[in-house]
């Protein structure tokens, strides 16, 4: 089922942090009401490390190298969304398990950062994008973000699919759209169910080994658009895995951001992230952004 999440009308209530993340249902019923625009009551605190964000000038500094823009072009708009979302991933991440802990203290580079590397990839006048998968938002709620901002997405604004079937999450997908003011469509379905998309660019990060991605990602893409998929340290040996069975137009693109985008850390967050966390693999530095054209199915389905 989709729906289309817009901004909040004239006088609508909109807290900057938004609403607490919803108690975990146990039935279909439960699992309705999760989704619903009011959020009930939620679970117990779990222990979790602190954002730590950069200092505004160096957030706006980090933003504008992987965009490849001058700083002074960055919206405030933009950095003001970016940070609402952050402030929001922090005080659900304490309930529900939306990303690693680990990478909370440096979200601003891990994962909004690595989401926006890959604005650049996206072909000139693109207008539609699905991100399949979409968990906390990353890429999807990040690109969708710089595409409604003005002077960061380049043509006509992005028509952004966000795909995930965890209503946990879909709670959050729903409520950092509404108070980010981001239109977007959520497709609260499994992948494999939901019609095809017919977009010109597919992400996925995080989400499966590129054999098993592969299925997925053609039923949403059009022949002629381009998949980008920000992939961890085994990305070589899956594209090898592919091989028998798919033919494609591969390009790699680095991962990285300027050092003075990540906030500093803390020793209790060094200690986190030495002891690793579910997404490490997939976060930034970890490996290249896939670029797939022309992707094509060479044995079929048995």
């Amino acid at each position: 089922m989709a729906s289309r999440s817009r901004p909040p009308g004239p006088g609508a209530p909109r807290g900057r942090r938004g609403s607490a993340p919803p108690r975990e249902p146990h039935t279909r019923a439960g699992r309705d009401r999760a989704s619903a625009e009011s959020p009930s009551r939620p679970p117990a605190r779990r222990s979790a490390p602190a954002l730590a964000l950069p200092a505004p000038e160096a957030r706006r500094a980090g933003l504008a190298a992987v965009l490849g823009r001058s700083p002074e072009t960055i919206p405030e708009t933009a950095l003001d969304r970016l940070t609402t979302l952050l402030e929001l991933l922090e005080t659900w991440t304490r309930r529900i398990n939306l990303v690693g802990p680990a990478t909370v203290p440096d979200a601003w580079a891990r994962h909004v950062l690595d989401s926006a590397r890959l604005v650049p990839l996206i072909p000139p006048g693109t207008t539609r994008l699905a991100d399949l998968g979409s968990g906390a938002g990353f890429p999807g709620l990040v690109l969708a973000i710089l595409g409604a901002s003005d002077g960061v997405s380049d043509g006509a604004p992005l028509d952004v699919h966000l795909v995930e079937s965890d209503q946990r999450k879909v709670a959050f997908l729903r409520e950092a759209a509404r108070v980010t003011d981001t239109p977007v469509t959520l497709h609260a379905q499994r992948i494999e169910a939901v019609a095809p998309l017919e977009a010109a660019v597919v992400t996925a990060r995080a989400l499966a080994p590129l054999p098993d991605l592969l299925p997925l990602v053609t039923r949403h893409l059009t022949p002629e658009g381009v998949a980008l998929l920000p992939k961890g340290r085994t990305a070589a040996d899956e594209l090898t895995a592919c091989a028998d069975q798919w033919i494609m137009r591969v390009d790699r693109c680095p991962r990285s951001v300027p050092p003075e985008s990540s906030a500093p850390s803390s020793p209790s967050a060094a200690a986190s992230n030495a002891a690793g966390n579910e997404a490490a693999d997939e976060t930034l530095g970890s490996g290249p952004i896939l670029i797939l054209r022309e992707i094509r199915r060479v044995v079929p389905d048995t």
